[in-house]
């Protein structure tokens, strides 16, 4: 569509650019919106049609309509407004591209920005290319082989010409060189012979494994995907897999940064209780506890007030039932307080919806918004409305949000509800005492608090404050700052009336994972935006602290006192010294002040001081943060000496600048939408899954994928170095000693399948072990299998073997009974290929602890396979082949008893090293077994069962013998 068509949508159908709502189906020219894929928000959202045009319902009258747009020039501010024949239009007359029309039959709308224009493709960001660390040990590896490789073609190279200084050796009778060749420049052809050297070898460098690591990373994701445990009953959706090419680095975490509301709370929130000046409010009833006062007349009201607001309480609770966004469910023939046990809420933040349950719970009920009047439900089951004339919508700077309501006596009132340190400093002095007691002991019970406030507003005063609202929502510039500034003029000189508090309740078994967590080894972080108490309060209850962690709470106070130059160095060193459990609690604005500070030549800065404390703390608490800061503290430790890998795992679409900057994002699918799921690697139902999916999939991943790269290097060392070693015997010729299909399938069909199978479905130990006993993490950790000793192991091993083989197959054609079988090079290199191929795939067997059908018939139907083939390849399957160079050669060598028993006895030698091991692995686990078990039956165990034998003797004599 262009700019200025108009567009009609129908329910369930998404905005194809930006619109200006015009009409709506509804009488009141409303509709809901659901932007999950712009901010993340699943919850339907309020928008209102023009008022000039909110008649024009249907498609005829919107034909007539003739007007003209003032808009911005398109920027990706999704809240921005535009401008419409003067008048303002706010965020609340923006209908987006990528939204969702819900629960509303039909709207119009004209579009405004279109394209490339749109907020929604403005606000596009492509992801970072993330690489796990075994890919960068991939990397250094095959540096180290080039080499190899590079060493060995220079190596024959340099050989060739000492060799070949000799006449004789350099021209022999059977091999004349021609004029040409002896005219050819001796550098160009040294050149040419190292490129030959660099073909004949370049088999050294496992291309084939790029391809088979990409296909067990692919394969291996469904694993994620299938596996049950990761299925919620409650979503109907299980683990999603966004990219498969970190399944490995699950296995490597070091930190883990986790967001708390969604995350470890399940965001389901439940009214609680209230405080209504000092007094509390649990249930249906008044509750005294010492921090009540008697009952009293507020001193901002009168009894002589009117009839609507008797008594405090019933003022609180219609604070509760105006001051939100909340919607109401379209329901058939929804009218009044008849249907009000029926209405469905729905609003962008849980917490509202929670203050409107409450209020109903204590006979206020919210029954909707009807042309443009709030209807609110009383005690006495009488509908009362409110002209909603303004609402000052909530943002993270403010903390609040407020609406002004006329009631229909006349009277203007402003409500607000916001956090505590944004009401409190707005209100008279004298109402904070009695109810900051409340709130704070509220918070420390691990409850999300809110203060309501509210003030009555002249006539003339409310004209001043409408013309400002106009002006600041007409502004074509500053109109952000504008409106800030009207906002907090507005939100002056309440009055307190109470608090709330809602619980968000801990997920099931959050405390428990956490609990696996630390026993792997892994530090938890946890970033919240929540207050301190309420935050502190939860990482009490899902064990992130101990009640024997000591505390270190960094606030700007200490920072400004230069407190942190003392007390924090000296629980730094005294953790240290003593080994001690200390726990870090940090504030968003002491965690600016810490990383913006400058360096000191002098002494350690702050950041320095900070980063230190935070390695040795076992856990570490970050409140009141922003999403970017959420994202600079990922930042910070990732760049933490030995570079530690980082998981951030969260629920909104505040998470998600923390989910793509660490290594691996995990997005909780939960009820704040699905941005944080869509934009993470990975994605699971709950916080409790992170257990197995690291623990378990993770370190499995890891040992497969480590086993994988480590076997691709061994296996082509193994496979090429015979072939180097066959060049001090033919002159450095440049002659192959495998034959052509051999070089070719090697990697492609003899020794690829048993890898790709290993690398899928090995298991060295039981899921069910994995999970019970988290210290298993540990042995992993620090990419401990991709280390440069496991890799000169492997490295050593394929060189031993490598020259077994050909040395091997070497001193045994010195033997008569061998060499009367024999017919040439293209016999011993097809001996030496035959042992090679059985030695690899029988080292995976050996290496294999959890075998299955797939496993048996990739080992044993590879080695079938390439004796099959080498019968077809020798013309005995396949007669038309008999004129290639390898006819008969592989039947003539099975001929021999000699041949067979030379090979079973090199294979034997190759991978006695490796049997040994086994086996010496073996005595030394039943060794600690049996001393694990001795001091059981030592002491007091051995006198138990000593008790256990004379009890069972008194009963056999008791009973006569029987």
């Amino acid at each position: 569509c262009w700019v200025g068509d108009v567009v009609e949508v129908q329910a369930d159908e998404t905005f194809p650019c930006d619109l200006i709502l015009l009409s709506s189906c509804t009488i009141d020219g409303t509709c809901y919106v659901t932007t999950a894929s712009l901010d993340g928000e699943s919850n339907c959202k309020t928008h209102y049609a023009v008022r000039d045009t909110i008649e024009l319902c249907t498609a005829e009258s919107i034909d007539t309509l003739r007007a003209a747009i003032e808009c911005e020039q398109p920027q990706p501010d999704l809240y921005n407004c535009v401008h419409f024949l003067f008048r303002s239009l706010g965020p609340e007359n923006l209908l987006l591209k990528g939204a969702t029309l819900k629960n509303t039959k039909k709207i119009y709308g004209v579009a405004v920005y279109t394209g490339m224009e749109t907020k929604m493709a403005l606000n596009y960001q492509g992801k970072s290319q993330k690489r796990s660390a075994v890919e960068k040990s991939i990397n250094a590896f095959l540096i180290v082989y080039l080499f190899i490789l590079l060493t060995k073609a220079a190596v024959c190279t340099t050989l060739k010409y000492v060799w070949q200084s000799t006449p004789y050796n350099d021209e022999p009778w059977y091999n004349q060189k021609t004029q040409k060749e002896r005219e050819t420049l001796k550098v160009l052809k040294m050149f040419t012979d190292f490129l030959s050297f660099m073909v004949l070898f370049n088999f050294i460098i496992p291309v084939s494994m790029y391809v088979t690591v990409e296909m067990q990373k692919f394969l291996g994701s469904f694993f994620i995907s299938w596996d049950k445990d990761f299925y919620d009953e409650e979503i109907n959706e299980g683990a999603l897999v966004n990219t498969s090419d970190l399944n490995e680095e699950l296995g490597q975490v070091d930190y883990v940064f986790t967001d708390k509301t969604g995350t470890l709370t399940e965001n389901s929130m439940e009214f609680i209780e209230c405080c209504i000046d000092g007094h509390k409010y649990k249930g249906v009833t008044q509750e005294a506890d010492g921090l009540s006062q008697t009952d009293g007349p507020l001193p901002y009201f009168d009894k002589a007030d009117k009839v609507a607001f008797s008594n405090r309480e019933e003022l609180f609770l219609r604070a509760l039932c105006l001051c939100h966004t909340v919607e109401i469910k379209t329901n058939d023939a929804v009218d009044g307080a008849t249907e009000s046990a029926e209405l469905t809420y729905m609003s962008s933040s849980p917490d509202e919806i929670a203050l409107v349950k409450g209020a109903k719970k204590y006979g206020f009920t919210f029954v909707g918004i009807r042309n443009g009047h709030m209807r609110v439900e009383n005690q006495r089951k009488e509908i009362e409305e409110y002209e909603l004339l303004h609402t000052l919508n909530f943002d993270s700077v403010r903390r609040r949000m407020s609406v002004i309501v006329k009631t229909q006596s006349g009277d203007i009132l402003l409500f607000c509800k916001g956090a505590d340190s944004a009401v409190f400093p707005r209100v008279q002095n004298h109402e904070i005492e009695l109810t900051k007691a409340h709130v704070e002991r509220n918070a420390m019970d691990g409850y999300r608090t809110l203060c309501v406030a509210f003030k009555e507003i002249a006539p003339d005063d409310y004209e001043k404050i409408n013309r400002q609202l106009i002006e600041a929502k007409m502004a074509l510039q500053d109109r952000e700052e504008k409106m800030e500034k009207v906002f907090d003029d507005i939100e002056t000189n309440m009055n307190l009336i109470g608090a709330t508090a809602v619980e968000d309740k801990l997920q099931d078994q959050a405390a428990e994972t956490i609990e696996a967590l630390h026993a792997a080894g892994l530090k938890v972080w946890v970033l919240t935006g929540d207050k301190m108490e309420t935050a502190k309060s939860t990482c009490y209850a899902c064990r992130l602290f101990q009640t024997s962690t000591e505390l270190l709470e960094l606030t700007t106070k200490t920072i400004e006192e230069s407190i942190v130059h003392s007390d924090a160095l000296f629980f730094f060193f005294r953790a240290w010294t003593e080994h001690q459990e200390y726990g870090l609690i940090i504030d968003g604005s002491t965690l600016s002040l810490i990383l913006n500070s400058s360096q000191d030549s002098g002494s350690n800065n702050y950041k320095s001081i900070f980063l230190q404390i935070c390695m040795k703390c076992t856990a570490v608490l970050c409140c009141r943060m922003a999403p970017l800061q959420k994202a600079q503290i990922v930042r910070m430790v990732k760049n933490l000496k030995g570079s530690p890998i980082t998981l951030s795992i969260g629920d909104g679409a505040n998470d998600v600048s923390m989910i793509l900057e660490s290594h691996v994002g995990i997005g909780i699918k939960g009820k704040e939408g699905r941005q944080a799921a869509r934009n993470s690697d990975y994605s699971v139902p709950k916080f409790k899954h992170l257990k197995k999916l690291l623990l378990a999939h993770g370190h499995l991943y890891y040992v497969r994928i480590a086993h994988l790269v480590q076997y691709f290097f061994y296996k082509n060392l193994c496979f090429i170095l015979p072939q180097f070693l066959y060049q001090f015997f033919c002159g450095f010729s440049q002659q192959p000693l495998y034959d052509a299909a051999y070089l070719t399938m090697y990697n492609i069909c003899f020794t690829s399948l048993p890898i790709l199978a290993y690398s899928l479905l090995e298991q060295h130990i039981n899921i069910d072990t994995l999970t019970s006993d988290p210290r298993l993490y540990m042995k992993i950790s620090g990419n401990a299998m991709l280390q440069l000793g496991p890799f000169l192991y492997w490295t050593f091993l394929a060189a031993f073997e490598g020259t077994v083989f050909f040395f091997g197959t070497y001193f045994l054609f010195q033997t008569s009974s061998l060499e009367e079988n024999v017919y040439g090079n293209w016999t011993f290199g097809t001996i030496v290929f035959t042992v090679l191929v059985f030695t690899v795939t029988l080292k995976l067997a050996l290496d294999t602890r959890f075998w299955t059908w797939i496993n048996h018939f990739v080992i044993w139907g590879s080695l079938a396979f390439y004796v099959f083939f080498s019968f077809f390849w020798g013309g005995i399957i396949w007669p038309f082949l008999k004129q290639q160079r390898m006819y008969f050669v592989f039947a003539q060598m099975l001929s021999s008893v000699s041949t067979w028993l030379a090979i079973v006895l090199l294979i034997f030698i190759s991978l006695f090293p490796e049997i040994l091991l086994i086996v010496l692995k073996n005595v030394r686990r039943r060794s600690a077994r049996l001393q694990h078990v001795k001091p059981l039956l030592t002491g007091s165990s051995l006198n138990f069962l000593f008790c256990i034998k004379s009890k069972i003797k008194t009963s056999l004599s008791n009973a006569g013998g029987k």
